[in-house]
Formats: C-alpha cells, sequence, structure tokens
C-alpha cells in the first residue's frame, strides 16, 4: 500500500501551490486526496471535526465563513482584508442565517466570502468570492486571529442592508459593556467598539442602507447579551413601552440574590425572559430562577422563538403585564 508524502513544515493547513513548492513539496503530493482544492491555486488539509455535530447552525455559519477565509488567506495581498458578514464572523458577531434554495442552512461555498481593497490597489479577481473597494476614509482595519479584517465600526457601516432587528443585534454585540455583578465574565473588558465610533463609521461616506443604519443607532443599547434579548427589547420599545432594564441582578426584599434577568421592570416587578433550546443543567437552573422570581412576587413573561415571531402578541403581554 502506498503512503502519502508528508507535506513540509514550513507550510501551514491552509497554503497557496507556490508555497507549497518553494518549501519543497512535489506537484504530485499536491494533487493528494487529502487536500482540498477552495481556491484556484490554493490547497487546504482536509480535516475531520468532531464538535461540529454539537453546534448550532449559527455557530455552524460562522466556523465555515472564517474557514473559507483562511483557506483565501494564501491569497491574500497587500491592502486586501476580510470584510462584511467574514469580518463580523471574525469578531464572533451574530447574524442572520443564510439558508439554500431549498430552505437549509448554507454551509461552505453557499456561503459568501466577501474581499475588501483599500484604496486604489488591485481587486481580487479570483472566482468564488464577492469583491469590494473601500476608501480609506470610510474603512479601517485591524488583525484579529491573523486575519486581516475590517474594525468593528466598519463592519457594522458595511451591513447596512441587513435587517433592522439584525442590525440592531450587531450594534448591541459591539458596543456591549462588560459591567460588574454577581457570576459575571469579564468584568470590565473593553467593548469592541463604541456608539459614537459606529455614528462617525456610518457617517464617514455613502453607505449602502444609510437611512436604516440611522434609524438602528437610536435602538442600540450597551446592556444586552444576545441577539434575541435584542429583538424582544426592540419590539417592545418601537411599540412605545417604556425602555426595559437589561440583564439587571434582581434581589428580594431580604436582599437575596433571585438572578440575572434578561429585562426586567423593576417598579412594576415585571421580568421578561427569552428562553432559547436549553438542555440539561441550564434547563434546570432557568427553571429554578424563574420560580423563585415568582415566589417573590414578580410576574415573569417568557419569550420563545415563536411568540418573537408574533411581536403583537408578546408586546400585548408585556403591556397587560405593566397595566396590572
Amino acid at each position: 500500500m502506498r503512503t502519502r508524502g508528508a507535506l513540509p513544515d514550513a507550510i501551514a493547513a491552509e497554503f497557496s501551490v507556490a508555497q507549497a513548492v518553494r518549501a519543497g513539496a512535489s506537484l504530485r503530493r499536491l494533487r493528494g486526496s487529502d487536500l482540498s482544492r477552495p481556491f484556484y491555486g490554493v490547497r487546504s488539509l482536509i480535516q475531520d471535526d468532531p464538535q461540529e455535530e454539537e453546534l448550532d447552525p449559527y455557530a455552524l455559519q460562522r466556523r465555515a465563513r472564517l474557514a473559507r477565509a483562511r483557506q483565501y488567506l494564501p491569497l491574500m495581498r497587500p491592502r486586501h482584508f476580510f470584510s462584511h458578514q467574514t469580518a463580523a464572523s471574525a469578531y464572533g458577531a451574530p447574524l442572520p442565517l443564510v439558508f439554500t434554495e431549498f430552505g437549509d442552512p448554507a454551509d461552505g461555498c453557499d456561503l459568501d466570502l466577501h474581499v475588501s481593497v483599500l484604496g486604489s490597489g488591485p481587486v481580487p479577481r479570483t472566482q468564488g468570492i464577492v469583491r469590494h473597494r473601500a476608501q480609506p476614509k470610510m474603512a479601517t482595519i485591524r488583525e484579529v486571529d491573523g486575519l486581516p479584517v475590517s474594525s468593528p465600526a466598519t463592519t457594522w457601516a458595511s451591513l447596512g442592508t441587513l435587517g433592522l432587528r439584525d442590525l440592531i443585534a450587531l450594534g448591541d454585540y459591539f458596543c456591549r459593556v462588560w459591567r460588574p455583578g454577581i457570576g459575571r465574565p469579564d468584568v470590565g473588558k473593553a467593548p469592541l467598539t463604541t456608539l459614537d465610533q459606529l455614528r462617525a463609521a456610518a457617517a464617514a461616506g455613502r453607505r449602502r442602507g444609510a437611512a436604516n443604519l440611522r434609524e438602528a443607532l437610536t435602538f442600540i443599547r450597551l446592556d444586552s447579551w444576545s441577539p434575541r434579548e435584542s429583538a424582544v427589547r426592540f419590539e417592545l420599545v418601537r411599540a412605545g413601552l417604556p425602555e426595559p432594564e437589561l440583564n439587571a441582578d434582581v434581589f428580594d426584599a431580604s436582599r437575596r440574590f433571585l438572578g440575572c434577568v434578561d429585562m426586567v421592570y423593576r417598579e412594576k416587578k415585571v421580568a421578561i425572559e427569552y428562553l432559547g433550546m436549553l438542555h440539561g443543567a441550564s434547563w434546570a437552573r432557568d427553571v429554578e430562577r424563574l420560580a423563585a422570581l415568582r415566589a417573590a412576587g414578580w410576574e415573569v413573561i417568557e419569550v420563545t422563538a415563536p411568540l418573537l415571531a408574533k411581536p403583537a402578541e408578546l408586546v400585548d403581554r408585556v403591556r397587560r403585564a405593566l397595566a396590572r
């Protein structure tokens, strides 16, 4: 049985054919079945990922975008950078799911790879990418895990064609302030960007979806922890309800900690919790936490995906609770 020769140590898991040849790999080795060809002139080691089945569709799409970016990285030139949804994924930011024509969540090559060039440099011509040209006054670049990407503010301002709720959730994520509280992680960590930086990026030049960006700025907050929380808050505030306190630590009359709640109207003792897909210990903790709130006299409104899909009903439930 013929054994497959090792690749040179000097090359990474994703590499250009030219790099591999310079490092001593033969053209025959570069035709090996353990190598994929994601782009012309690029090879990538095929590797199984045992964690993939455990990830939700949002995380799978984020991972697929980053895998494509790393495969393309050997072809990047000076002044080239990843932008738009590709850059958002590099920051772990929430994006809406992309679906195939058959209604399934897209993966791999079905997800656009966005590559931009800063200024007047040559625009990339490789098949399989969405290419952009960015003016220097409208784009800031930084490196994230070895990838050249647009800054958080530039990335947000480039995505003005997203739906309003998605754009708000993205802004909430980028601007989150890591405040102190019971059991909270990463207290004091700097936000990825600020509202002022988002405003400046949106106003730096002509943007697609400029009106959408301006409206989203009025709804972005600093204390939202998830895109579903952002969506719930948006629907309530847009309907004219008071602004809820976000991710607030709640105590009973004896100062016993009851839990951190997604949204609260403290004076009315109304708590709103978004319930995603919960399993095992997470489900049990949430059940006990919500039971403790109710025992202390709080009215708890549990929001699920089906309820969020009917915003008028959601708003009506909260409005009735506040009127009591």
